[in-house]
């Protein structure tokens, strides 16, 4: 009588598993700087009364909900798992581009002025350089997966990474020269690409 021999137990292979295991890493790593983050904007907004610095610190909420959506989402399988994580995901890009379209228009008309914010211009130049860098990792992670959820997130995280830019060169102008328009200027030009981002992952 021949023996049968158990089902064999599918797992991903190993490329698959050190891939995950890296696009878990980038959105943990992700996660604890906002985290970390926000205690510091909120800090840095209320002392230098900076309407910028104060949605940075939004943009790093929106931030958290989308990096804890891709650790949802490759926790698990399947297409519709993957489609409500992209809707979720654009539901973030339209929520920041939404606010700083408000936020941009308001610190233009009110003509806000803020203090001078060295913790913030030091918070924002390093948040820039690590962000680009967590956003190329996701691009590089999720393009290898095939994995759209974890690119579209990646693109929040270059957002985030174009917003810290937006908001440094923001304080660097109005503490140097005074030209305290140039941070609500910058930010329509991340609404737009916002906007963009949105479209494309609530269609997908």
């Amino acid at each position: 009588m021949a023996s049968t021999s158990p089902a064999p137990t599918s797992a991903p292979a190993p490329d698959t598993a050190r891939l995950l295991r890296r696009g878990f890493a980038l959105e943990w790593a992700t996660l604890a700087w906002n985290v970390v983050g926000i205690v510091v904007l909120a800090f840095a907004a209320v002392a230098a009364r900076s309407v910028a610095l104060a949605g940075f610190g939004l943009d790093s909420l929106i931030e958290i909900a989308a990096s804890t959506v891709v650790i949802w989402e490759l926790s698990g399988t399947g297409e519709e798992r993957q489609r409500k994580a992209m809707r979720l995901i654009g539901a973030a890009f339209l929520a920041l581009a939404l606010y700083l379209l408000v936020q941009s228009t308001w610190a233009l008309a009110a003509g806000h002025h803020a203090h001078h914010s060295p913790a913030g211009i030091a918070w924002t130049a390093v948040t820039a350089a690590v962000m680009f860098l967590l956003a190329h990792g996701k691009s590089r992670t999720g393009a290898a997966l095939d994995n759209p959820v974890l690119r579209t997130e990646g693109r929040v995280t270059l957002v985030d990474a174009l917003l810290a830019t937006a908001v440094l060169l923001g304080l660097l102008l109005n503490s140097a020269l005074g030209l305290w328009w140039a941070d609500p200027l910058a930010g329509y030009v991340i609404v737009f690409y916002g906007l963009k981002e949105a479209r494309a992952a609530l269609t997908h």
